[in-house]
C-alpha cells in the first residue's frame, strides 16, 4: 500500500508545485513559449469542472469529488486488485482529484497553466497536472479493464472447451 500512497502523494505534489510556480511566474491570462507553436504556459483560474465546464456549480464538484476519492481510497486500501496498471491508475486518479480539490477549497477555483496549442481548433483548453493525472490514470484503468475482460472471456472459452472434451 505504501507504494500507491506515494504514488498519490507524488502527483499531489507535483501538481500543487507547478501551481505554485505559475502564480509566481505569471499574471492571470498571460502565456509563456514551452514550445513555441506547441505547448505554452497560460495561467488560468477555473471556476468550473473539466474544461471549465459548469462554473456556477462548485459544491457539486466538491461533494462529488469528496465521495469519488474517498471511495477509490477504500477500494485501493481494502479491495487492492493484483494488477500493477490498476492500482497506478486508481493512484493517479486518486492524486489528481486531490490536487484540484486542495484548490477548490482554497482558493474556490484551479489553477490550469498546460496550453497544448499546437492544434487550437482540435484542442483549446488548458489544464494542469492533476488534470492530467486523472485522464491518464483513468484512460489505463479503461485499458486495463479492457484487457482483463478479454482475458477472462479467453478463459471462459477455454473452460467451455475443455469441460466438452472431458465428456
Amino acid at each position: 500500500m505504501w507504494i500507491w500512497l506515494c504514488v498519490i502523494a507524488a502527483s499531489v505534489l507535483v501538481d500543487q508545485l507547478t501551481k505554485l510556480w505559475t502564480v509566481a511566474t505569471l499574471g492571470v491570462g498571460e502565456s509563456v513559449d514551452f514550445i513555441p507553436g506547441v505547448l505554452r504556459f497560460t495561467y488560468i483560474q477555473n471556476e468550473g469542472a473539466a474544461f471549465g465546464m459548469l462554473s456556477e456549480h462548485r459544491w457539486v464538484f466538491m461533494i462529488v469529488s469528496t465521495v469519488a476519492i474517498g471511495a477509490l481510497l477504500v477500494y485501493l486500501w481494502k479491495f487492492r486488485p493484483d494488477s500493477l496498471w490498476a492500482c497506478t491508475a486508481i493512484s493517479l486518479i486518486i492524486g489528481g482529484g486531490i490536487g484540484n480539490m486542495i484548490d477548490r477549497v482554497r482558493l474556490s477555483y484551479v489553477i490550469d497553466m498546460i496550453d497544448f496549442c499546437a492544434f487550437p481548433k482540435l484542442w483549446m483548453w488548458v489544464f494542469n497536472i492533476a488534470d492530467a493525472c486523472v485522464c491518464v490514470g483513468a484512460g489505463i484503468l479503461f485499458v486495463w479493464l479492457i484487457v482483463s475482460m478479454i482475458k477472462e472471456a479467453k478463459q471462459e472459452k477455454a473452460k467451455k472447451q475443455n469441460g466438452e472434451q472431458d465428456v
